[in-house]
């Protein structure tokens, strides 16, 4: 065999070998325990690269169950949860394991009864005989056996996992893409599993919508209402005043629709705040306000007070415009599962900007053109 055959073989070996160890990883009823243990229906669950093997005792109503977490980090804690009563994480029965930074894996159970849980160690609302967990090669399992509540063999469960911080306390999971998600409905006794939305996935319109109302007031509306402030004064009163108005006005109504969304989708996310992006939006409520209040009290040109009215509104105009910035990017960093928005913003905000200097240098051309004029005037009637 010549040179070049023998490297392609080892080059082909060395693509095909990762792709093998994730199939053998991801596989479910070829799985093969380290303890041993052997189950008789075992469920892909389809996200988090989980997957769940269990035995259930219909006489009883015991189940043995194996979670498999595959492809994690040794910081990352995992949970699969029953939940008895409701769709969802509230109210879950959670079997959670991690690895310490001492590198002891521990194994317990905890009852979620809010989203601002930290998965605290507690006893469930049914029977739990043992748990236990192993970690090793970047995969998490699982083990417990339990009894179902009476009469119940079709449970609603949840998966999870997320970061586990220095002090050995468990971080907040993501907020998007799987990990809202990974949610379902088995039947210990059929094994039929059926994906179920989830709360954050049910939300994902109101985030879309939210996202969307702001974008289009703080984000487009209330700049080009800055622009057209700034750049049409040089045309005869009222006309940019009217086309002010008429864009702030607007800006503001869709922020306010924006506010009411945000507040929807806090309500049904308690324990789950993003605060710099809620006080922020907050501040900018508050200062659209002040600006629609200014409008009442905007005394006229030849006002003593006209020149401190024109500080003020013009303070507060740009300190909007530079704020919406900020809370807009913040906000579809937040909304990852829309990332096509950052890109599309931030063009918008280039276009603005060249827009933007293309007036400011046309404007102040006829500025400057008027004052000459205005100047050779004076000098002929001299």
């Amino acid at each position: 065999m010549d040179f070049s055959l023998r490297f392609m073989l080892l080059i082909f070996a060395c693509a095909i070998s990762p792709l093998s160890i994730l199939s053998s990883a991801q596989s479910c009823s070829s799985y093969s325990f380290p303890n041993q243990n052997t189950y008789r229906a075992c469920s892909d669950l389809g996200v988090l690269k989980s997957f769940l093997h269990w035995n259930y005792d219909e006489t009883t109503g015991t189940v043995e169950i194996a979670y498999r977490h595959a492809l994690i980090k040794s910081q990352t804690w995992v949970a699969w949860a029953v939940n008895p009563s409701r769709k969802g994480m509230v109210g879950s029965q959670a079997f959670v394991a991690h690895q310490t930074s001492a590198g002891i894996v521990q194994a317990y159970t905890s009852p979620v009864t809010t989203y601002g849980t930290g998965l605290e160690e507690g006893s469930l609302s049914f029977p739990v005989h043992k748990i236990s967990a192993e970690f090793a090669n970047n995969e998490m399992i699982i083990y417990s056996t339990f009894v179902l509540p009476k009469n119940m063999t079709t449970v609603n469960h949840v998966w999870q996992d997320g970061p586990v911080n220095e002090d050995n306390s468990l971080g907040m999971h993501a907020l998007t893409g799987e990990n809202v998600r990974s949610l379902a409905t088995l039947d210990f006794l059929s094994g039929q599993t059926v994906a179920t939305k989830g709360d954050g996935s049910s939300n994902l319109l109101f985030k879309k919508i939210h996202g969307g109302l702001n974008m289009a007031s703080w984000g487009i509306l209330m700049p080009i209402g800055v622009m057209t402030a700034r750049y049409m004064k040089v045309f005869t009163d009222p006309t940019w005043f009217y086309a002010h108005v008429i864009c702030q006005s607007s800006a503001y109504a869709f922020g306010i629709a924006g506010a009411m969304t945000g507040l929807y989708l806090g309500g049904k996310s308690e324990g789950i705040q993003f605060d710099a992006h809620r006080y922020i939006g907050i501040t900018l409520v508050i200062l659209g306000f002040l600006q629609v209040l200014a409008l009442k009290l905007r005394p006229n040109k030849e006002h003593k007070y006209r020149k401190y009215w024109n500080i003020y509104h013009h303070g507060i105009g740009y300190s909007v415009l530079i704020l919406s910035i900020i809370n807009i990017l913040k906000g579809i960093n937040i909304l990852e599962a829309v990332k096509i928005w950052k890109p599309i913003y931030i063009a918008i905000l280039i276009f603005f900007g060249i827009i933007a200097a293309i007036l400011e240098s046309w404007t102040w051309n006829i500025v400057l053109n008027r004052r000459l004029q205005t100047s050779n005037d004076d000098s002929v009637n001299c």
